[in-house]
């Protein structure tokens, strides 16, 4: 039986750069993503180019409830979750002192919550078998303040803090946890810029050093994963 990957998040930009590099290894799928249009042509291209499983399921991770239905969805397949990666969330930017009512909340629900919700809802069997590999996608902005970075840089601050935390809990589990950092990577949310491809991380270099770390023997593990463009932060 193939080995499984749980992508939040999984339909575009890192999320399916991560799919698809671990199919290419032979990993069946899980994931889940607002819009059921792009889960289907994720699912018709993966498993057509690779040859493997991808299990879908609308999911809006900032609702808690949908957060349970798709990790009831997964345990329903009654497979181990060999690799969860916590990759659901959204940037928007503004200043502390100036931005909507509300975003620190939206963004606490996007780019927190969903990565917790999500593990306790997986973890019960990674710890019965004691094995699995928990990656968080952060941010460079979970260790490095700017101006415009307001709320979304409070939430990846905090996310960084739950990965370690979580990294001390399991580590008598036998699960190895990761928490990765890129700089400004070429997705969705940098639509409209007039910056040259060369200025951004490319989302496939973020998913082959996911793989790369998961890659190593289980008497190691990488703790964090700081990636920035060549030519430095935007």
């Amino acid at each position: 039986m193939n080995k499984l990957v749980v992508v939040t998040g999984g339909s575009k930009g890192i999320g399916r750069a991560l799919i698809e590099r671990f199919a290419k290894e032979g990993f069946d799928v899980a994931t889940c993503s607002r819009k059921q249009s792009d889960l289907s042509d994720l699912k018709e291209q993966v498993e057509h180019e690779n040859k493997i499983n991808v299990y879908t399921r609308v999911a809006d991770v900032t609702d808690k409830k949908q957060v349970q239905d798709f990790t009831d969805f997964v345990n329903a397949l009654n497979r181990p979750v060999d690799v969860l990666i916590n990759n659901a969330g959204y940037f928007e930017p503004g200043q502390i002192t100036e931005e909507p009512e509300g975003l620190l909340e939206r963004m606490i629900h996007s780019n927190l919550y969903s990565s917790y919700n999500t593990t306790r809802g997986l973890i019960g069997g990674m710890k019965s078998r004691k094995w699995g590999h928990i990656f968080t996608i952060c941010s460079i902005a979970s260790i490095k303040a700017y101006p415009n970075g307001g709320s979304y840089a409070i939430s990846k601050f905090a996310l960084l803090g739950f990965t370690k935390v979580l990294r001390e809990e399991l580590k008598e589990f036998g699960i190895r946890v990761t928490a990765v950092l890129p700089g400004a990577t070429k997705t969705g949310s940098w639509d409209g810029t007039e910056l040259p491809e060369s200025r951004f991380i490319r989302p496939e270099d973020v998913a082959e050093s996911v793989y790369g770390a998961y890659s190593l023997s289980r008497n190691s593990v990488i703790e964090e994963i700081l990636i920035r463009p060549q030519l430095g932060d935007i």
